[in-house]
């Protein structure tokens, strides 16, 4: 299956085809916020496939437009990307809801977020169907005081023993795991297996003994 981000690429492409306008290969780079090589590579393959069809215009320019091809691609598309969301969404909430599952049945204490953004929501979600209302939301990125009623704090103090961390960070999830593996602080990690984190050797690890007292799961 076609990758999501490529997938929605294509469609606002299209989309930006629609009306046939009057433009050229830069400013559809800047409206799609794409680079200029890339409006090029999918103008040509639109064309070959008979999605697309240009006419010249003065200046340099073209009128692009979409065939009846074009808008039949077009819907193909959107279906796919909505069915690829809504699939990948039951799988972030199937898994979210399997560790806070066994945070309940382990009986932690308190439960901190750690990534903000639309991970953390269906974290977040799948949280409170289980009963459990995270303590906070860990990001140090943002100036923001609060994310869905949380409170976002930049700095994990005070953890201890019955303490959890749940990764939520979509952007960097690997940088953040590494940064709270090397923390003596973090009593039990808890990472989605669909973020596909690497797990260090045991020669890769700079302290064996708090890689030991972190509890990764579910693989």
């Amino acid at each position: 299956m076609p990758d999501k981000s490529d997938t929605q690429t294509e469609i606002n492409f299209l989309s930006a085809l629609e009306n046939g306008e009057v433009t050229t290969q830069m400013r559809l780079s800047q409206r799609i916020a794409i680079s200029v090589g890339l409006v090029n590579a999918l103008l040509k393959r639109a064309i070959h496939k008979g999605y697309v069809k240009a006419r010249n215009a003065p200046a340099k320019r073209y009128a692009y437009y979409l065939t009846p091809q074009g808008f039949t691609e077009k819907s193909r598309l959107v279906a796919e990307y909505l069915e690829t969301s809504l699939d990948f969404f039951r799988l972030v909430r199937t898994e979210y809801s399997e560790i806070f599952e066994r945070i309940k049945q382990c009986g932690e204490t308190r439960v901190i977020l750690a990534g903000r953004g639309e991970l953390t929501e269906i974290a977040l979600l799948a949280a409170r169907e289980q009963g459990i209302e995270p303590a906070a939301v860990f990001d140090r990125e943002t100036n923001a005081e609060f994310f869905h009623g949380l409170k976002i704090i930049r700095q994990i103090d005070g953890l201890t023993v019955g303490d959890a961390i749940v990764i939520t960070e979509s952007r960097y999830p690997q940088t953040l795991v590494d940064d709270l593996r090397g923390d003596q602080r973090a009593t039990t990690l808890l990472i989605p297996s669909f973020l596909q984190i690497s797990t260090p050797t045991k020669s890769e690890r700079t302290n064996t003994d708090v890689d030991a007292s972190i509890k990764e799961g579910p693989a």
